[in-house]
């Protein structure tokens, strides 16, 4: 099992960036809630150990590494709105989260890491997508484990409003116990309308 490393940044640290921002979203699965995207900024002098891809953490050490991350890097944490999934797509929404958690850091990057095969088309800024990024460079994990934590405390607030959908252990995802809940309690505000599996029950209720 490889882990991150950080041979990404100092290349490009050595060609010359001097900020080297990782850059990564969470939640494009969910059927409900924002998408939520991180960007962050390591102090090469100060990493905290033991950064990973999110999804092979647990709960409780992705919660001790992101109050961490969050003392010793430069971090912003944004989101694209539930309204905005709907209006735009999801790839797209989860595209304007990244753009607003590049601009909300402190001091601008140089250059930018991003997870995945696409650079969103808002950011100008020199960037190279990286396909599994999480698993290969340190700062695009800091950013997942900040990006996961951030929206699953989204989705627990939310549970506490409309309780039964399970969005405290299920974060939105389409578990069998939500997709039982929505038969039985119906569509919240916060469901993505544009989700085959809500807009086909919104067309049955329609019709």
């Amino acid at each position: 099992m490889t882990t991150p490393d950080f041979l990404l940044e100092e290349a490009a640290l050595s060609g010359g960036a001097t900020r080297v921002a990782g850059v990564d979203e969470v939640g494009r699965g969910p059927l409900a809630g924002p998408v939520t995207a991180a960007a962050v900024v390591l102090d090469p002098d100060n990493i905290p150990e033991g950064l990973n891809d999110s999804k092979k953490l647990s709960a409780k050490r992705r919660d001790a590494l992101a109050e961490e991350i969050l003392k010793v890097a430069d971090v912003c944490i944004a989101h694209a709105s539930v309204e905005e999934i709907d209006e735009h797509n999801i790839l797209r929404a989860s595209h304007i989260a990244m753009e607003r958690a590049v601009a909300g850091l402190a001091v601008a990057p140089d250059h930018l890491l991003i997870d995945g095969n696409m650079i969103p088309r808002g950011l100008t800024l020199k960037s190279e997508a990286i396909v599994k990024g999480d698993a290969k460079s340190l700062s695009i994990a800091a950013a997942s484990i900040v990006a996961k934590t951030a929206r699953d405390h989204i989705m627990m607030d939310l549970a506490q409003q409309f309780p039964g959908y399970g969005w405290e252990t299920n974060a939105g995802y389409p578990s069998k116990s939500h997709k039982a809940a929505l038969l039985e309690l119906g569509i919240t505000p916060h469901h993505r309308r544009s989700f085959k599996p809500i807009h086909n029950m919104l067309y049955q209720a329609k019709n």
